[in-house]
């Protein structure tokens, strides 16, 4: 492609809504352009990449046993009210009416439409496994789109189902895509962890994410270095730690602390460390008051509480509650609040020590609060945020906390979806049983931000080999010299060579300056940058950059085609 040819406009400078580096240089190389909020145009550079992204997803799904096919991303909003999940994606969810007020939504997945369409053709345990796959784009209303296309509305996804006679053949599959998504990771150059997940609307008891390390992502995870054990932060686990035993603890003392209703302010104030607080965290529990406790240095886990409290429903207090409940004296609740359903604890609190925690009165707390003497817990579980230095589950190293951006995830959902939505099937004996499925998702955007974030530097785009819009980027640099036309000559056959023998270039053809030309060269970032000039073809050579490396050499010009085959 020629670039004077070619549908482009590169930035100088930074857009100025732009807030990480894959949205900033995303932007300036002229890959995506910005539609609407969380919406974006992608350009021929940018396209170029994407499919090449969708079609190593494609070769490892086709690898894997999956067939390809594509739903529809307007679908009908009663299947999702059949499955319950229309109230649980809530506001997400783009909703529309035709014109006989029949109701729709923006597919942001597809587990309902797939399920309702293998109903209609499959009833027969002859007819299982089957497993397919779409890659099309996906719909989800954001509140507050960031990033680019880190937290966009409309998204490329690659979204895949399996169906199955029972759990043992759909852990077959579940561990057939796991692979492939590890080669498809692999193969787009990214730097990344498979963790337990969380499941988030989609449900289902086991999955992994793959995440993408990355300083900027949305996501933490915790991984050992160790052991093989890794999982999101939400749904971490930390091994069980050794607990100091000390000695009896003097009777409890009521302290004036006015105006501290927060950890620091009161630990501050008594010169003792946060560690030594108790911090008793106000809940709802199915209308009814609880209290979780845990450390003063430690954060509640909002899925590790939900989890501890299942099938009842937890939801943390807001100003609201407190302003029903002035019996709970926030910022100096303590574990033994009166009128409380529910005191649950993190095994930390269990240390047999004296605690420094709220008196249940504004303006006051207690020193040496001991449990069993002076409060009570009904139920432990684990409810801290799993931190750097905290024992693994599995082999007890420190655990490490990274951040990541999410590029995949999988599940295996089991009947969820075959029971909301009749999918069916007839064993050997006649007798009919729900359909166990798993399903598969990549976001095939997302992995180009992901890319990006870890393939940069000062000067733009350092795109891997497999993505990379084009794999070479040919300069001409004919001056205004009398040989400025031999360099041009020079160019064009090096660039006809280059394409008849099947390699993508990007021909830098433009009556621009040196300094533009290698400007935009760093910025778009193909893997290898061959320059033809005047001294050089005096000499018979162009010179040749690696983008990523900054490792230079000399080609003769005969041998080009040759050397970049």
């Amino acid at each position: 492609m020629r670039m004077s040819r070619l549908f482009l406009r590169t930035l100088r400078d930074d857009p100025a809504d732009a807030e990480i580096d894959s949205h900033r240089l995303l932007l300036r190389a002229g890959c995506i352009r910005r539609l609407s909020s969380g919406i974006y145009a992608w350009l021929p550079v940018g396209q170029r990449v994407l499919a090449k992204v969708a079609q190593i997803v494609r070769e490892e799904m086709d690898a894997a046993g999956a067939q390809e096919m594509t739903l529809p991303i307007a679908q009908p909003l009663e299947l999702w009210r059949e499955s319950g999940r229309d109230a649980a994606y809530g506001p997400l969810m783009f909703r529309l009416q035709d014109r006989k007020d029949t109701e729709f939504c923006l597919s942001p997945t597809a587990e309902e439409a797939i399920t309702s369409i293998v109903a209609g053709e499959y009833s027969s345990y002859r007819d299982l496994p089957l497993n397919v796959y779409q890659i099309n784009w996906k719909y989800r209303d954001e509140l507050r789109p960031r990033f680019g296309l880190l937290r966009a509305r409309e998204f490329l996804m690659k979204d895949a189902y399996s169906f199955h006679v029972d759990a043992e053949d759909l852990k077959r599959t579940y561990r057939d895509m796991y692979d492939a998504y590890t080669r498809v990771f692999e193969r787009c150059g990214l730097t990344f962890r498979a963790v337990e997940g969380e499941a988030g609307e989609i449900g289902g008891d086991v999955n992994h994410e793959f995440m993408a390390v990355a300083a900027v992502g949305e996501d933490d995870f915790v991984w050992c270095k160790s052991c093989d054990y890794a999982a999101n932060v939400e749904v971490a686990r930390r091994g069980s730690q050794r607990v100091e035993r000390v000695a009896d603890r003097p009777a409890r003392e009521r302290l004036h602390t006015p105006d501290m209703p927060g950890i620091v302010a009161v630990a501050e104030h008594l010169g003792v460390g946060t560690g030594e607080l108790l911090k008793c965290i106000a809940f709802d529990l199915d209308g009814q008051p609880a209290i979780a406790l845990v450390p003063g240095d430690r954060e509640v886990n909002p899925v590790a509480l939900a989890q501890a409290v299942a099938p009842r429903t937890a939801r943390l207090y807001d100003d609201d509650d407190f302003a029903a409940h002035p019996e709970l004296a926030k910022g100096y609740i303590g574990p033994d609040a009166a009128g409380v359903a529910l005191v649950v604890a993190d095994p930390l609190v269990s240390e047999p020590r004296g605690w420094v925690t709220g008196a249940n009165e504004v303006d006051h707390h207690v020193r040496d609060a001991v449990l069993g003497r002076d409060f009570e817990v009904h139920q432990w579980a684990d409810l801290v945020a799993v931190v750097p230095g905290d024992p693994c589950p599995r082999c007890g190293s420190p655990l490490s906390v990274d951040r990541g951006i999410e590029v995949g995830q999988v599940f295996e959902l089991g009947t969820k979806y075959a029971e909301a939505l009749h999918a069916l099937y007839t064993d050997e004996a006649g007798d009919q049983h729900p359909m166990v499925m798993g399903c598969y998702g990549i976001g095939i955007s997302r992995i180009v931000t992901a890319v990006v974030e870890e393939h940069h530097d000062d000067d733009g785009i350092t795109w891997p080999a497999a993505l990379a819009p084009y794999a070479v980027h040919l300069l001409s640099l004919p001056g205004k010299g009398a040989a400025a036309d031999e360099v041009r000559a020079a160019a064009e056959r090096v660039y006809e060579e280059l394409s008849d023998a099947g390699i993508d270039v990007l021909y830098d053809d433009r009556d621009a300056s040196p300094g533009v030309k290698f400007a935009d060269a760093d910025l778009l970032g193909m893997p290898v940058r061959l320059t033809v000039g005047a001294k050089g073809v005096a000499r018979g050579i162009v010179e040749r950059r690696w983008r990523a490396s900054g490792e230079q050499d000399e080609l003769a010009l005969d041998v080009v085609v040759a050397a970049l085959s």
